[in-house]
């Protein structure tokens, strides 16, 4: 309770601060205008544009039909809604369209911004929020400018002064990683671009360097553990590297340090589609963002032989698998960590097989929950239970809470022959409830084709046994049940053989996946519904999941299985793309 008391003053002590920064910050000079006009970073989506235009308003999982409405009226008070329409992450959409339609209703929302909140008032003014607003501004200070009578461009350059002097007095203020690292990149721009502002420079190049050394670790790696935040660091340092770089700046040492450490621990995780791991709040990340920002960064580091940012990584052949090999992330990230500890995702080519079911944010707070529980994760459950519980906050920001009773102690060994590649991990998520310890041993064969799995749920010791035998007596004496998941990427078609035996899995290249379980008489092979959670649909995409199941009866129990190609695959697989409709 003191906690809570705690955290709520800080938070009202935070906004009060927020609004007399912003308050001081409207007042702040103009800028004289543009220095130099600023290469776009971000490439958006047109299909959103054109849905943007059209009047079919989508943002956080809501769809307003609204056509000809302005943005700032429609009168949803979603926190995750008013979020996304504040940061401007729309003008990469509409940008990506281009033509005057686009650009009329651009110019339209920053006036109509300007006009409610410009002078310090309205939800949009935190650190985070403020930060991304002013780098779209900048970003796309080429596409927003053409047509502006001077009213209009004199109301945006002050707007554009404000925001930074906003950003240099609250950037400390930014949630840790991704949040923090935008506003420094966000301040270092405003004083490269922007006449009038150059005050900003020098304090900007000691913020981005005080934020890369305290955000990225040694490793590479962000405290979230979310790796499409990464990719977006990486993008934005590259970005604000070729800036200063292009002003005949060069990135100070902990920037430069730390793209170094970046670009190979992405490298680490990127499956063999170009995407990204979906653990902890991440999803597979924009296409083509990641590649851009590996070439413009440069580095030539080679990938760690471990682990990177607690997850291991197999690649053969055409196969990559991603292991979430570390406890759930705690402190300020502990907000958005997955009960994922020993999870599996399993690519091949450009088609994912194994997947998470992914954040649900963007669906509100029931998903949000539903996503970081270990259910929506492709890992060993016992009695239907998480690994790691989320904690009771009550109302809306319990989908936000933190994870109790996480695994503390997550071992992790990686080996490699001529054979196969191997990774044995374990974690003791279960232990002090069931006095049970979950290891999971996977191989992946050198050409690729063959994954072999073992889950083991283990008493390690004496009273491990004693608390094994209180749970087993609980249950009647008829065993612990636990159930090991697989969750199919949506464009994935199993197909469950007759009596069990196997579940076979077509892909839309044509490979067929056969997964079963080996010698084993007590489990039972089935498959259920899932959802697959994806940032910039209208609702979840149905989906399906292998569940093994069984229970376990002595101290130790073993499961075996294996995920193979079938004999009749092609070696070599033409895989052509087909274009799905977002709003599906």
């Amino acid at each position: 309770m003191v906690g809570t008391i705690a955290d709520k003053e800080r938070g009202r002590a935070a906004r009060l601060a927020d609004r007399w920064h912003a308050w001081r910050a409207a007042r702040a000079r103009p800028a004289d205008g543009f220095a130099a006009e600023p290469e776009p970073r971000a490439i958006g989506d047109p299909a959103r544009g054109r849905e943007l235009l059209a009047g079919n308003l989508m943002f956080a999982g809501h769809l307003v039909e609204a056509p000809e409405a302005d943005l700032w009226d429609l009168g949803v008070a979603e926190p995750a809604f008013v979020a996304e329409t504040q940061s401007f992450a729309w003008l990469d959409d509409l940008a990506a369209v281009g033509g005057p339609a686009a650009r009329r209703l651009a110019q339209r929302w920053l006036a109509g911004w300007i006009a409610r909140f410009g002078r310090g008032r309205g939800p949009g003014w935190t650190p985070a929020l403020a930060a991304r607003r002013l780098g779209r501004w900048i970003d796309h200070a080429a596409f927003l400018a053409p047509g502006l009578d001077s009213a209009a461009q004199a109301a945006w350059l002050g707007a554009l002064a404000g925001h930074a002097a906003f950003v240099a007095r609250r950037w400390r203020a930014a949630p840790p990683g991704l949040p923090r690292v935008e506003a420094a990149c966000a301040l270092v721009q405003a004083g490269l671009t922007l006449e009038g502002l150059e005050a900003h420079r020098a304090p900007a190049r000691d913020a981005l360097e005080r934020v890369c050394r305290g955000e990225i670790d040694a490793a590479g790696g962000l405290a979230s553990r979310n790796a499409e935040e990464l990719m977006e660091v990486l993008s934005l340092l590259t970005w604000t590297a070729g800036a200063l770089r292009a002003a005949r700046r060069a990135p100070g040492p902990a920037h430069a340090a730390a793209m170094e450490r970046i670009a190979p621990a992405l490298r680490a995780l990127r499956h063999a589609d170009g995407g990204l791991p979906r653990f902890h709040g991440g999803g597979r990340g924009v296409p083509g963002r990641l590649d851009a920002a590996l070439a413009a960064a440069g580095a030539r580091r080679r990938m760690p032989d471990g682990p990177s940012m607690g997850y291991a990584r197999l690649s053969a052949g055409r196969t990559t698998v991603v292991l979430d090999a570390a406890p759930p992330p705690g402190g300020a990230a502990a907000g958005e960590a997955h009960a994922s500890t020993l999870a599996v995702e399993v690519t091949s080519g450009r088609r994912p097989v194994i997947v998470s079911c992914g954040a649900g944010a963007s669906f509100g707070p029931g998903w949000r929950r539903a996503g970081r529980a270990g259910a929506a994760h492709s890992v060993l459950l016992v009695e239907g239970l998480s690994s790691a519980r989320l904690g009771a906050s009550g109302g809306a920001r319990q989908a936000r809470a933190a994870l109790e009773g996480a695994p503390r102690r997550v071992p992790v060994e990686m080996a490699r022959t001529p054979e196969a590649q191997r990774v044995e991990a374990g974690q003791d998520g279960y232990r002090a409830e069931f006095g049970l310890t979950h290891a999971r041993v996977l191989s992946l064969s050198a050409d690729g084709r063959r994954l072999s799995g073992e889950d083991f749920l283990v008493a390690l010791e004496a009273e491990d046994e004693r608390r094994f035998d209180a749970a087993r007596a609980a249950g009647k004496l008829r065993g612990i049940g636990f159930q090991i998941r697989f969750h199919l990427h949506p464009e994935a078609e199993p197909a469950l053989a007759p009596l069990g035996a196997e579940v076979s899995v077509t892909l839309r290249s044509g490979e067929v996946w056969v997964l079963r379980p080996e010698a084993e008489p007590r489990t039972r092979l089935t498959l259920e519904p899932s959802v697959y959670l994806e940032r910039g649909r209208l609702r979840p995409r149905a989906t399906q999941q292998i569940v093994l199941s069984g229970r376990a009866v002595e101290y130790g129990t073993r499961v075996r299985w294996s995920l193979a190609k079938a004999d009749d695959t092609a070696l070599a697989v033409r895989d052509l793309a087909e274009a799905v409709d977002v709003y599906e």
